[in-house]
């Protein structure tokens, strides 16, 4: 209901994206992503060695 009323979801983590994908909810989230820990840490603002490349 908050992805549909204009939040932002995200879903992270491989299980949870299988979890989101087996029960047919992805099309009511975001963003799904198979980096769970990786999302983790982009989202805390913390540097990514991949993203850093790819930026600079």
């Amino acid at each position: 209901d908050a992805t549909a009323n204009g939040a932002y979801s995200l879903i992270g983590g491989g299980d949870s994206v299988a979890a989101i994908n087996q029960f047919g909810l992805s099309d009511q989230v975001s963003y799904l992503s198979t980096g769970g820990g990786a999302l983790l840490e982009y989202v805390e603002g913390k540097s990514l060695p991949g993203v850093e490349s790819i930026l600079h």
